[in-house]
């Protein structure tokens, strides 16, 4: 499956960071974990911590999937607004569910500064503003909520965000004091690097083709027929798993991007900003540590690859628009564009844990705009599996709830 197209900024900029060679040998491991990206690099880092004599591939180079085109933004907020997600789950999993997503910003920059991270970690507020003038009510609902359950928000009219960023046409929004930003291709390098060091093995370029499930172990055979036998084999491949998983579990879709520079002064207001509206589908935006704008949005209900990037030129006219609209006296030039997968949900939330299918197995599949802060609560359930104890948002997270 190709999960994005040409040009991602992250990819540019930061060009090869580390290579690994491709598996010849056969391996005999605690654990194998399956996927490069982000997601991969913090669950195999779980497992070194904990212990496990484990090992890393990827089919492609490392982080150069989803990881490569990800906007790398760090919300606490699910996809689905926190009073709807209360009527879908209940209280219970509902704020259990935003408040490990809020706790897990924080982990991130933990360790970041454990491993001395370049990539860029930063703590951002967030704002949350209505596109539409009828979105006003649902979104005061959702403000209440929050505020409700503990989480730092406050309301600011239009007039109140017009002032503060110079951003026009919304028509009130949520103020967060919880958010982030990261490079996450870059951090993924850098994790992956630092727990090498500690004896993880991690193979580049090696595809698993084939995988002999049993509740004692798993036997995996790679394209070129060398055979790695692990207790457990966790899969962090993201978008890629609807590959195995027969299941209807998530809805995947294209979601364009672009970054381009602005005025010096007008980025220094955004700097410590993340910016989402109520539009359906939604726009994000955020800005680089190298001081450019990035903007995302105008998803679109299908993941064919060429017909997706056939699109691209179209996507990035109508975001360009969007922040002439939004910022109307701020001159912007795009520099990159480019498309990738994006993944929803039937609430919002992501599949972590085990799949009756797949004995010996567990995943760790963040879909929605919380890819990355459901990564690291990932950490966290995986360390439990291993040990044989439950998390309590198992139940919450399951395949087929």
């Amino acid at each position: 499956m190709k999960l994005r197209s040409n040009e991602p900024f992250w990819l540019v900029k930061n060009g090869i960071l580390h290579s690994y060679a491709s598996l010849t040998e056969d391996l005999n491991i605690d654990v194998l974990v399956i996927g490069g990206g982000i997601t991969g690099a913090l669950i195999a880092h779980q497992c070194v911590e904990d212990g496990f004599k484990t090992a890393l591939v990827d089919r492609r180079e490392i982080a150069h999937g989803s990881s490569s085109a990800t906007t790398s933004m760090l919300q606490y907020e699910v996809d689905t607004p926190l009073y709807e997600l209360i009527e879908m789950i209940g209280e219970e999993g509902a704020v259990a569910s935003y408040q490990a997503c809020f706790d897990s910003i924080d982990t991130l920059g933990k360790l970041c500064r454990k491993i001395r991270s370049k990539c860029g970690f930063r703590k951002k507020r967030s704002l949350y503003f209505a596109a539409l003038k009828k979105d006003v009510a649902w979104l005061k609902r959702e403000f209440e909520a929050r505020k409700a359950h503990g989480f730092p928000v406050k309301w600011l009219e239009a007039e109140e965000i017009e002032k503060s960023f110079d951003l026009k046409g919304s028509y009130g929004g949520i103020l967060s004091d919880q958010g982030g930003s990261i490079d996450a291709f870059h951090f993924t390098h850098e994790l992956l690097a630092f727990n090498a060091k500690r004896g993880l093995a991690i193979h580049d370029k090696t595809e698993v083709r084939k995988v002999a499930h049993r509740p004692s172990g798993i036997k995996a055979t790679t394209e070129d027929g060398n055979t790695i036998k692990a207790r457990k084999i966790i899969y962090c491949n993201g978008f890629e798993s609807v590959e195995i998983i027969k299941d209807k579990f998530v809805n995947l879709l294209s979601t364009y991007a672009i970054v381009g520079e602005v005025m010096e002064k007008e980025c220094e207001q955004w700097n410590d900003m993340l910016f989402w509206n109520t539009a359906e589908p939604y726009i994000y935006m955020r800005t680089t540590d190298d001081g450019r704008l990035l903007i995302g949005g105008e998803d679109e209900e299908f993941v064919d690859a060429a017909k997706r990037d056939s699109l691209l030129s179209d996507k990035s006219a109508k975001l360009e628009k969007q922040i002439t609209k939004l910022f109307p006296d701020t001159p912007f030039r795009t520099d990159f564009a480019w498309a990738g997968t994006f993944g929803e949900t039937k609430d919002g939330l992501p599949y972590i844990g085990k799949h009756p299918n797949f004995p010996g197995a567990y995943f760790v599949l963040g879909f929605g705009g919380n890819g990355i802060t459901f990564s690291v609560i990932g950490m966290e359930m995986v360390s439990g599996m291993l040990h044989g104890k439950k998390h309590p948002l198992d139940k919450f997270f399951r395949f087929r709830r």
